[in-house]
C-alpha cells in the first residue's frame, strides 16, 4: 500500500519524462531544487497536479531528480526485491540460463534503478553505488542483495569519480566475506582471475564479453597486438584459436593480470606483454612498418563531457589511423569507444576519416554495442555508451 508521504516537485516542463526519460534536470523544476533535502524521495507532479512519478532529488547535481518508478509505490525492501529479480530474470532469458555465474546484474537506468551498479562473479558481488539518493537507500539495498544472492563476498567499489559530483566520498572495501582468493571467472572456454579490489572498474569489463567471442570467429591464427590489454580478455580469445598476441597497457598491475591469466589457461606462449604507452607503441610500429593480421583497439573513454569531444575525436582518427596503417591487408581491426558523448555516427566518421588518412580502404565486418547484461533504454539514450566495430583493411 502506497503510505509514505514525501515533498512534490512541480514540473514546468514534462514532455522528456512523459516520454520514457528518467532523468530531470533543475531548469524543469518549477522551483529551487534547493529548497529540498538532497537525497531526499520526492513525487514529481506536473503544473495541473497530475502525478508523474518518484525520484530521489539532488540540488548539486546537474541531474536534479532521477525517477525510479512511475506509479504510486512505496519504496521499500520489496520495491528493491522486484527490480533486482526482475533484472535478474532478464538476464537468464537473454542468456537461455538458468543460473546466473559471471554477469552485471544491475545496469542502473537500463534496469530502472538508476544510480546502481552490481556485477557478480560467480560468488563475489561488487557494488557501486554513484548518486546520493541510492547512497542514503544503501543499508536496505545491500540486505536485499543480500537475501537474494547469498553472496559469500561483498565488494563495495565506491570509488567513481562520478560521486563526486553528488557530493560522495570516494572508498573502496569488503563489506561481507573475505577476498584471499580471487573470483575465477570462465567466458567461452578461457578462464580469467578477477580483481574487484584492484582492478578497474569492478574487476573486469563484462560489457564487452560478447564482442570478444564474436570476434573469435574471423579470427584462426596469425598475428596481433591487444592494445590497452587490461587483463587480457580480448588477447586471451584469440590465443585459443591459434593465434599469437602482444598485449599492451602502461600498467603494471594490468599487464601482471593478463600475464598470470595466459598462464593460467596454458597459454603463456602464445601471449606476451609490453609495457607502454598505446600511442608510442603505434607510433614506433608505424616507423618500423610493422605489420600485423588483426589489431584490437579498446581504450579508455577519451572523453567525459561535452566540451572535450573536438578534442577526443581528434585522439580516436589519430590512433585508429595509426592501428589502420600497421594492418595487413586483409587484415581486421576490432575497435571501439566507452564514451557515451562520441555517439554511433561520430564513431564511424571517426573510423571513415583514420581510413582515408591511411590510405586504406575498410570494410565494415560487424557494428556492435556493449553486452545483453548492460541493457540500453530506447527512452534514455544515455544507456547506450559502447560501440565496437569490426573493420577488414
Amino acid at each position: 500500500m502506497y503510505n509514505i508521504r514525501m515533498n512534490k516537485v512541480i514540473l514546468k516542463r514534462s514532455s522528456r519524462i512523459l516520454a520514457g526519460h528518467a532523468w530531470i534536470f533543475s531548469n524543469e523544476l518549477a522551483s529551487s531544487p534547493k529548497s529540498f533535502e538532497s537525497g531526499s524521495l520526492v513525487e514529481v507532479i506536473d503544473k495541473n497536479n497530475n502525478f508523474l512519478g518518484i525520484g530521489y532529488i539532488n540540488s548539486a547535481s546537474l541531474i536534479a531528480i532521477r525517477l525510479l518508478t512511475r506509479v504510486k509505490e512505496n519504496i521499500d525492501h520489496d520495491f528493491f526485491r522486484s527490480r533486482i529479480i526482475d533484472a535478474v530474470n532478464y538476464r537468464k532469458w537473454v542468456f537461455g540460463l538458468d543460473n546466473l555465474s559471471c554477469a552485471r546484474v544491475i545496469f542502473s537506468e537500463g534496469d530502472y534503478l538508476p544510480g546502481l551498479i552490481v556485477d557478480k562473479y560467480n560468488d563475489c558481488l561488487v557494488v557501486q553505488i554513484l548518486t546520493l539518493g541510492i547512497d542514503r537507500l544503501q543499508d536496505m539495498i545491500l540486505d536485499v542483495l543480500d537475501k537474494v544472492f547469498n553472496p559469500s563476498v561483498i565488494i563495495m567499489r565506491n570509488d567513481s569519480k562520478s560521486r563526486a559530483l553528488e557530493g560522495l566520498p570516494l572508498y573502496k572495501g569488503v563489506i561481507k566475506g573475505s577476498i584471499d582468493k580471487l573470483p575465477l571467472i570462465n567466458e567461452d572456454g578461457v578462464s580469467y582471475e578477477v580483481d574487484p579490489m584492484l582492478g578497474q572498474k569492478t574487476g573486469f569489463f563484462l560489457d564487452q564479453r560478447e564482442n570478444r567471442i564474436a570476434l573469435s570467429r574471423y579470427i584462426s591464427g596469425g598475428k596481433g597486438v591487444d592494445l590497452f590489454c587490461y587483463s587480457g580478455a580480448w588477447g586471451l580469445q584469440l590465443c585459443k584459436k591459434g593465434a599469437n598476441v602482444t598485449g599492451v597497457d602502461n600498467s603494471d598491475v594490468s599487464l601482471n593480470m593478463a600475464s598470470r591469466n595466459a598462464v593460467l589457461n596454458g597459454l603463456d606462449n602464445r601471449f606476451n606483454t609490453v609495457r607502454d604507452d598505446v600511442f608510442n607503441f603505434l607510433e614506433q610500429a608505424v616507423k618500423n612498418r610493422d605489420v600485423y593480421d588483426f589489431v584490437i583497439l579498446d581504450p579508455p573513454a577519451f572523453v567525459k563531457s561535452r566540451a572535450k569531444i573536438k578534442e577526443a575525436l581528434r585522439g580516436y582518427k589519430d590512433i585508429n589511423t595509426m592501428a589502420m596503417r600497421i594492418l595487413k591487408k586483409g587484415g581486421i581491426l576490432a575497435t571501439s569507444s566507452c564514451s557515451y558523448h562520441i555517439q554511433r555516427d561520430a564513431f564511424l566518421d571517426v573510423l571513415r576519416d583514420a581510413a582515408y588518412a591511411a590510405n586504406r580502404n575498410a570494410r565494415l565486418l560487424e557494428y556492435r554495442y556493449q553486452g545483453r547484461d548492460h541493457p540500453v533504454l530506447l527512452s534514455v539514450p544515455e544507456t547506450e555508451y559502447l560501440k565496437c566495430a569490426f573493420l577488414e583493411l
